[in-house]
Order: structure tokens, then sequence, then C-alpha cells
């Protein structure tokens, strides 16, 4: 089967470049000393949860119960549950620790760790520490720290941060700054559970643009990153990836011209691409994606889609577009300004090789 052959919009996974990304974040943990826990939200799908250890099995992090029984089913038996639980989602999680996973889940509130605590099955828990991004968690030095970790109590199996303010760096420096405050709030926090006596295993970090440029790790035991898999334009943009970087396309058809206007239509709107415009915030707006040749090659230069509708994607370049070589009917790829959020509306991959040749299909699975 061939990239032409087949119905769009469609998601498109090159997989040399996916084993690039996946060798290149190996290496960097390699480097620092930490375990790698790929968060797997953006690729949902254990064939690429698979690659990411060399075709084997190893500790993962997911950000839904769904995603955690689907890998659990798939012998992925230590994962990390990284968005804070509620109490009546305990016994959904329950039920996956009784078929043997190893389930982590994370909170930063006191009555929900006084529920684990109590729970009759064996949940592990981690602290959610806020180190910047102000989203979730607790300060390392706050009261509630202490108060969460002893209603833990033997279920306490570390702390956890997300640096998401990574994202609004434009340097390597600057996500390296991230880095160091992501390592120093979850190390000044084990520091403060330990010498109350409290056990702290898991000092765990994530966020794709500080883990390839932090300085150091001393003290962290593990690092959660998870869009390095796939990149995307917004990647590319802070310097986390280059646009070569980018495994994961849309293959959408030009379904109609407009010479005049120097634009073209095309079957992908916003379900298909998201309306994610984080590029926008950049030096280079990216629109709601790139539009690229069938081979993932600028043959429309900078050629970008500025208008998203539910099924339509507009498109126009900053020169001519080549209009003779673009009949309706033509394939074209679209690079995502974010993948995770891009790759959520499909249930499958086709998988290529660097070339137009569908070598698989691999299925994601979606859902809470």
């Amino acid at each position: 089967m061939r990239l032409e052959e087949l119905p769009t919009p469609c998601l498109v996974l090159d997989r040399i470049v996916l084993e690039q990304n996946l060798e290149a974040m190996r290496t960097v943990a390699r480097r620092h000393g930490v375990s790698l826990r790929p968060h797997l939200k953006t690729a949902k799908s254990v064939k690429v949860a698979r690659l990411a250890f060399g075709d084997e099995t190893g500790p993962i992090t997911v950000s839904t119960l769904a995603e955690a029984e689907y890998f659990g089913r798939q012998g992925f038996g230590d994962i990390t549950l990284a968005a804070g639980i509620t109490p009546q989602k305990l016994g959904r999680a329950a039920a996956l620790v009784e078929t043997g996973v190893r389930l982590s889940v994370v909170t930063d509130d006191v009555a929900v760790a006084k529920s684990i605590g109590s729970h009759i099955l064996g949940l592990r828990a981690l602290i959610e520490i806020d180190s910047g991004e102000g989203r979730g968690g607790v300060a390392a030095d706050s009261d509630a720290l202490l108060e969460i970790g002893r209603a833990l109590g033997q279920r306490l199996a570390g702390v956890l941060t997300h640096g998401g303010h990574s994202y609004a760096c434009r340097t390597a420096d600057c996500a390296a700054d991230v880095a160091e405050q992501e390592r120093r709030s979850v190390t000044r926090a084990a520091d403060v559970l330990r010498a109350a006596g409290l056990s702290c295993e898991m000092v765990s970090i994530g966020s794709t643009p500080s883990v390839t440029h932090a300085r150091a790790l001393d003290g962290v035991t593990e690092v959660r990153p998870g869009v390095y898999m796939f990149g995307d334009l917004f990647q590319a943009e802070i310097g986390s990836c280059t646009r070569e970087d980018i495994a994961l396309t849309v293959l959408a058809s030009v379904i109609g011209r407009r010479e005049s206007e120097n634009r073209i239509l095309i079957d992908a709107g916003s379900l298909a691409l998201s309306k994610d415009r984080s590029t926008a915030a950049t030096d280079h707006d990216a629109g709601f994606g790139i539009v690229w040749g069938i081979d993932c090659e600028p043959v429309y230069g900078e050629c970008r889609i500025e208008r998203a509708y539910q099924e339509h994607g507009v498109a126009t370049g900053d020169t001519s577009l080549p209009f003779e070589k673009i009949p309706v009917g033509t394939k074209v790829r679209v690079a995502p300004n974010h993948a995770c959020l891009t790759a959520a509306a499909y249930d499958r991959y086709y998988v290529v090789e660097g070339g137009d040749e569908v070598v698989a299909i691999w299925d994601r699975i979606n859902g809470w």
C-alpha cells in the first residue's frame, strides 16, 4: 500500500525518524544516569512504547486510566498515572493493581492522600510538586507536603513534577534553567520527606525541553518526556528538535484551489489538525500547520494553513504556489504545531520508513 492509496485525512508516522528520536532521548538519560519513563500520552501506542525500550517493555507514564489499562494488558507492568487522581477512580486503579501492574498514582491533596493510604489494595502514590509552572502540585517547603506524605504512609512512593513552563523558553539556556528549577524542587521535597522519616524512592521530573537541555540531574531518579518521540513545529521552534526530526504528519488531499488568491483548500481542518496555534508565539508562525509534499519536502515553500474549519484547511504560501503541480486530489503532508493534540483525533498510524510505502498499521488508545 502506498500513501497515495490512503483515505484522507489520516496519520502518518515515519518509523526511521521516530527511532532516531527515541535513541537521542535514551542517550540523554544515559548521560545523566537516570531512568527513562517515557510519557505515552502523545503516542498512545504499544508499538511505539516497545520501540522506546528497544522492542521491550519498561517503566512508562500515562495520562488516563484507559491508557494504563491498555498498556497493562500489553505487558507493561510499571506505570505512573501522571494526572492527579480522584477518590472515585481509586477502585478502577486498584483493579489494575490486581492484575499485577505496579501502578503509581499522583496527588497534591490531603483528603485524596488519606483515601489512597486507607485503600484496601496496594496503590502507590507520588506527591506532585509545583516547580514553577503553577498548574498543580504543592511547594517543596509547604506544610502540605508533609501532611500528604504522612497521610499516604507506606503508600508513598516519591515525588513528581512537570516543568511545563519550559514551553515558554526560546533558548537552550532557558530550558536548562527550568530543568534546574525542576531538579531543585523535587530533590528539596525528597529531602524534607526523608528528614521526617518518610520514604521517597522516586524523584521524577518531566518535559521534553527541560530534559533535553538539562545541565545536571543530580538527585533525580527518572525523567518523563513524551513529545520528543514525534517532535512537532512548536518543539522545533523552541529548540527541542528540528523540522527534520518531526516523525508525525497528517496526510491530506487538496480539495480546492484559488489561484487568484494563492491558496489551496485541503480536507484536514480543526478536527484533523487541532486548533493549537502554539507557534504563533514564536518567530515563525506556522498557522495551523505547514503543508509539505507527499515526500515531506517543502515543495510549496512556507505553505501554512492560515484558517481551519471543522473539516477544511485553507493554506497559502509565502511565494506563488505551483498550481500546475497541485491539481485537486493531490496528496500532501501537514506538519503539526502540537503532535499530542493532532494525534488525539485518530485511532491508528500508517507507518512508513522514509518513503511512501506503508509498512505497518499501528493502533492507538483513545478515551479516558
